[in-house]
């Protein structure tokens, strides 16, 4: 009588089955194979020689470069820090002179904050838009910048899903207040006053502690009335 497999030998016949087309496909395909690895060999090596060679150098030039703009943009001296003053580089040529390095993309921001604060709003948000959020600070103040340059243009409800952007970007006890308080404040220009207490009381429950949550008692209540009235 024919002794019957196990399950155990089933599973290894099969194992060797797919083992044995594995050593024959390498054996068929041993030059596209190399190849291939030698590419990927070559792309790591493309990618650290870039970032070393390239990048590095670029991202410490620009840092040296945005040094004197940062310094004209502290002293409210917006013209100079955007365009520079003969000697150092503004903000918008570091843009276009080193936009790949993070000092690019810091400058970005700056240049849509400087152009908030000179009433172009429209290229505000062009420039805030283009900034990318890595940091844990800048990245929500540059998001909710967004929505003050949409409340100047008197687009409330487009700024007031900016504010709640910046807020839930980066969880903290100062950005998070600071933009859940300017969207319950927008939502109470808008009427909402549902939404306008569920902002003020998460502040409430959740950052207590912060220049906003000091006096946010007074605006839940304030919500609690205006939400009785419409009952």
């Amino acid at each position: 009588m024919a002794k019957k497999k196990t399950a155990g030998e089933d599973r290894m016949v099969a194992v060797e089955e797919v083992l044995g087309k594995t050593e024959q496909f390498v054996e068929r395909n041993q030059k596209m194979l190399m190849y291939v690895i030698i590419g990927i060999i070559l792309l790591v090596l493309a990618y650290f020689g870039y970032n070393r060679f390239y990048i590095a150098p670029m991202e410490k030039n620009a840092q040296d470069q945005i040094f004197m703009a940062q310094k004209y943009f502290e002293a409210d001296s917006l013209s100079r820090a955007l365009y520079g003053d003969g000697n150092s580089l503004g903000f918008l040529e570091i843009i276009d002179d080193y936009g790949k390095t993070k000092s690019g993309n810091l400058a970005r921001y700056y240049t849509g904050i400087c152009y908030l604060k000179m009433g172009n709003f429209e290229e505000a948000i062009d420039y805030l838009e283009a900034h990318n959020p890595v940091d844990q600070i800048i990245g929500p103040l540059a998001i909710g910048a967004i929505g003050d340059a949409y409340m100047e243009l008197n687009e409330p409800d487009r700024a007031v899903s900016y504010y709640l952007d910046a807020a839930n970007e980066e969880n903290n006890d100062f950005t998070t207040p600071m933009f859940l308080y300017k969207a319950g404040m927008t939502y109470e220009l808008l009427g909402a006053y549902n939404d306008a207490y569920e902002a003020y009381n998460r502040i409430f429950m959740e950052y207590y502690r912060s220049n906003e949550g000091r006096t946010i008692e007074r605006n839940i209540a304030r919500m609690k009335g205006m939400m009785e009235k419409e009952d």
